[in-house]
């Protein structure tokens, strides 16, 4: 009896985070992310062994599920590709605005870093 009591305890509880944190009730056949409050959805993807090994290293680590795991990274990949995407129109914004031709040097080259790498311009020591 006291397991039931609980069971239904448990539901109403969520159902009243659902309800406060969303705004409205669960749907059976929708389920929303309560991190965003966006629709998730169910997705399969095969992924090669070493990369899944270390999903499940980085899920072992931060005490996640791989599932979570497999999205917080997803999540991270997509802000850095966002950022450097940012990175780049700002380098090449301030290449085209620079008129003084040792700034515009210096701008061009924080343009080819933004565009290959931060490794990509070879320092010559001699210079």
């Amino acid at each position: 009896m006291a397991a039931r009591k609980t069971s239904v305890l448990r539901k109403r509880l969520v159902f009243a985070l659902h309800v406060g944190l969303l705004g409205q009730a669960p749907s059976r056949t929708k389920s929303f992310s309560l991190r965003t409050g966006t629709r998730t959805v169910r997705q399969s993807v095969s992924l090669p062994a070493p990369l899944a090994a270390e999903v499940r290293r980085v899920a072992k680590e931060r005490h996640l599920t791989i599932s979570r795991a497999l999205v917080t990274l997803a999540e991270r990949g997509v802000r850095a590709e966002q950022d450097a995407k940012e990175n780049l129109k700002t380098a090449y914004r301030r290449f085209l605005k620079e008129q003084e031709p040792s700034k515009k040097e210096e701008a061009g080259q924080d343009l080819i870093r933004a565009i290959f790498g931060k490794d990509a311009i070879a320092e010559d020591p001699i210079l």
